[in-house]
């Protein structure tokens, strides 16, 4: 599902963000800066699991289309080792094809 603004289509994006521990956090949005910016005032919008782990850096997002496959890429990624997280954030590994699009 894609959300309409006027003519518009809001395209939905996969993002990691790095917590100053060093764990790789992963969501998606429709709005990539606003959504970090969340994340780093804390609460009440940003998640819970971000919280008191800052400073935060965003090392990755890429725009995948529609809302599913956001979330089925999301998910994918979230089932993957640190290692292949790291290797996506160096640009060494490529997103899962048919789960979403890179820009």
């Amino acid at each position: 599902m894609q959300i309409h603004d006027g003519n518009a289509m809001t395209h939905w994006s996969v993002y990691l963000i790095r917590t100053a521990a060093g764990a790789i956090y992963t969501g998606i949005t429709t709005d990539v800066d606003r959504r970090f910016a969340e994340h780093q005032a804390g609460a009440p919008r940003g998640a819970r699991s971000l919280r008191g782990k800052g400073p935060l850096a965003l090392e990755f997002h890429a725009r995948v289309g529609n809302r599913a496959a956001a979330s089925r890429l999301e998910w994918a990624i979230k089932r993957w080792s640190r290692e292949q997280k790291e290797a996506l954030i160096r640009g060494e590994r490529p997103l899962p094809e048919g789960l979403g699009r890179r820009p």
